[in-house]
């Protein structure tokens, strides 16, 4: 076997033994009997919320243990392919196994990053929020061009991406955005790009100069309905407004769109759809969320300050530059992550980024660290 073949097989086994130690692998077949008798209770659906949870516990062992073993029995099948190949001196075989093995690895090192998706609300659903910065109508137009990539993102790995709330830019573009984005891991991949996103280009606007705009994207996680986030009536104010879109599919003209202030932190979230009560719902559900969202930063104060420290947080903190003008480059400030296909970046290829992010630092560890457990 090639060397280069052979370090292919020490990657996916270094992936696979990961992945063994995230599920606990030596007691995860007697776990799933566990969960396989408790679903077969028939009281189980008296408590709903107990019943999803436990359905969904039960699921994400058993891909986990599928993922597992469908990559080990790959691994063991190509490596038998490509020996027999050798020995019958079948340069075909060979090399078709040794192209399995290629993009298996890759599946491989996919899923060992999954697997680091380990934090306390990573399998949520997420909320995104997209507001303009410096740069007036020119911020206006790179919000809007942030929020096509990341719906483009979402799109692609079959995400469920939902308008909550849109304002439109004076002249172009968009002020500001609010989604939810439902799948699993939502939460756990888009965390990562919290923060504000510069963006260097030739104005398209007629000036023909160089112009820096900035954009700040904050990701929080949806709160399952079974995490109980109490919030008293006095520390809200709850304002209807007339809100119009942006046009297209986005248009929405209505009195009842809904603000909702919480007086003690300060947070502001909002709700645009065509009917009042569902307004409210969706921004007390937000708001929760955004609640929740503190608490979490509060358990993981550690961690976030060793983010902070890589500014990776916060307005003013840049984390990641894209540069159209006078070269190519979209570079991620915390990880040095680089690429020059703007074009790409743009239309929603981000996983390069958000993966680079979860290497170096998910959970507080980094991925060596992670393996080393």
């Amino acid at each position: 076997m090639r060397a280069e073949i052979q370090t292919l097989v020490t990657e996916i086994q270094k992936s696979l033994d990961l992945l063994a130690q995230r599920m606990n692998h030596d007691t995860a077949q007697h776990r799933m009997e566990e969960f396989n008798a408790r679903v077969e209770d028939p009281n189980l659906w008296d408590d709903p919320a107990a019943a999803q949870k436990l359905m969904r516990e039960r699921q994400m062992l058993l891909d986990a243990m599928e993922t597992y073993d469908s990559i080990r029995q790959d691994l063991a099948d190509n490596a038998e392919l490509i020996e027999l190949g050798e020995m019958e001196d079948d340069q075909e075989v060979v090399t078709d196994a040794e192209d399995a093995l290629r993009a298996l690895a890759e599946k491989a090192a996919q899923k060992e990053l999954e697997a680091l998706l380990n934090g306390e609300a990573d399998s949520n659903d997420t909320f995104l929020e997209i507001n303009a910065g410096a740069g007036g109508t020119e911020a206006c137009d790179w919000s809007q061009m942030l929020q096509r990539m990341y719906v483009r993102w979402a799109e692609k790995r079959g995400y469920k991406v939902e308008l909550q709330s849109e304002e439109a830019g004076t002249e172009a573009g968009i002020k500001s955005c609010a989604y939810k984005i439902s799948g699993h891991n939502a939460y756990g991949w888009l965390k990562s790009e919290s923060g504000v996103h510069r963006l260097v280009r030739i104005s398209p606007f007629g000036k023909g100069t160089r112009e820096t705009s900035f954009a700040s994207v904050w990701v929080y996680p949806v709160v399952d309905d079974n995490i109980e986030i109490e919030v008293n009536p006095a520390d809200i104010r709850i304002d209807t407004y007339r809100s119009s879109g942006a046009g297209g599919q986005h248009v929405n003209t209505t009195d009842s769109a809904v603000r909702i202030t919480h007086h003690p932190t300060g947070i502001v979230v909002t709700s645009s759809e065509k009917s009042q009560h569902q307004n409210r719902d969706i921004a007390m559900k937000a708001l929760k969320s955004r609640l929740y969202q503190l608490e979490l930063e509060r358990r993981t104060a550690d961690i976030n300050a060793a983010h902070e420290s890589k500014g990776s947080a916060g307005w003013g903190n840049q984390i990641r530059s894209y540069v159209l003008q006078p070269y190519q480059m979209v570079k991620d400030l915390r990880t040095e992550h680089e690429t020059s296909d703007t074009k790409g970046v743009l239309d929603g290829d981000l996983d390069g980024f958000m993966a680079a992010t979860l290497a170096m630092d998910v959970s507080g560890k980094s991925r060596a660290e992670a393996q080393d457990i």
